[in-house]
């Protein structure tokens, strides 16, 4: 039997050492397990965050063997081969795909119940990869998807707009990659629809200036690669708000990546769309309004993620 308590965090880098830290501060769980090739590694990072403890509350933080993943609610894999600057996240497949083989066997060797949240890159394939190769339901297997995304979209069109990004809705949505697209004919603030927004703040003008948003978002991630060598803190935040929804059973809507059996009319792929996430992890997929140019970017995406799994695949997407 899982403890709701209990997370594990498979790969201890830049991702998952932060995830590991915003998960420490969160309150949520008593006991974290951290995995990592490099065990020094993961042994050091657990020290490092044992010394935070006496600052937050009380829990169990350890360097382990995927047997201590046994009864973890939760398991994070943030492991994988590094998105290097100029290299799209589909250029990592296969280096990643190999990887995930042996994380995944490893991990249902031990645990059958848990949660598998895939944060690694390109997530979508990975994310379905991983479904197929645990064997879990679908609901139990989640990428991070484009909760990120849209995070970053939130925000910059908040900033733009002067007004709290939180009160900012709209979605990205599709592949977390360069074929993902903005949900603008729904987008709103606080219930007040963008394009009617727009004209009236005398900050943008007009919701076709804030198109351009959009293609700093996709690019935004190369950005801080080129800058800074990776991102972590921004995917560690989205990784907390997917994982507080499944603890505290807050059946949230949030863009993460899932597997879709006929919802706009895709089958047999995993991909990013407005879902409710709860104790079970994905409760609902909703089918949300797109206009024509939406929809047929988002089969444009699904089509992007099936090609690039298929080429490296032995059993290819279905059609």
């Amino acid at each position: 039997m899982v403890d709701i308590k209990k997370i594990g965090i498979v790969g201890c880098g830049n991702v998952g050492a932060t995830i590991a830290y915003t998960m420490m501060e969160s309150g949520l769980f008593t006991e974290m397990a951290l995995i990592d090739n490099n065990e020094a590694k993961a042994h050091g990072e657990a020290m490092d965050l044992n010394h935070c403890l006496p600052f937050l509350s009380p829990m169990q933080i350890y360097q382990s063997t995927y047997t201590g993943l046994s009864d973890a609610t939760i398991v994070v894999i943030a492991a994988g081969a590094g998105q290097k600057p100029g290299e799209t996240r589909i250029d990592l497949l296969s280096r990643n795909i190999e990887i995930f083989q042996e994380i995944i066997e490893r991990i249902t060797e031990v645990n059958k119940e848990c949660i598998l949240l895939i944060v690694s890159n390109p997530v979508d394939i990975l994310t379905f990869a991983s479904l197929k190769m645990s064997g879990f339901p679908a609901n139990r297997v989640i990428g991070s998807g484009t909760v990120l995304d849209t995070a970053r979209l939130k925000y910059l069109v908040g900033h733009k707009l002067k007004v709290d990004s939180r009160n900012v809705h709209t979605f990205i949505i599709g592949e977390h990659g360069d074929s993902e697209l903005a949900v603008w004919s729904s987008a709103n603030v606080s219930g007040i629809d963008l394009q009617d927004y727009c004209p009236i703040c005398d900050n943008c003008g007009s919701l076709q200036d804030l198109y351009s948003i959009f293609d700093y978002v996709k690019n935004s991630a190369y950005e801080i690669i080129r800058d800074k060598g990776a991102t972590y803190y921004a995917i560690a935040q989205s990784t907390k708000r997917i994982i507080k929804s499944i603890v505290n059973d807050e059946h949230t809507i949030l863009p993460i990546s899932t597997y879709l059996d006929g919802h706009y009319n895709l089958k047999d792929i995993c991909l990013s769309v407005p879902s409710v996430v709860g104790r079970n992890g994905v409760e609902h997929i909703l089918d949300i309004p797109l206009h024509d140019d939406e929809y047929k970017r988002l089969q444009h995406s699904a089509q992007t993620i099936r090609d690039a799994y298929n080429s490296i695949a032995p059993t290819p997407m279905m059609l």
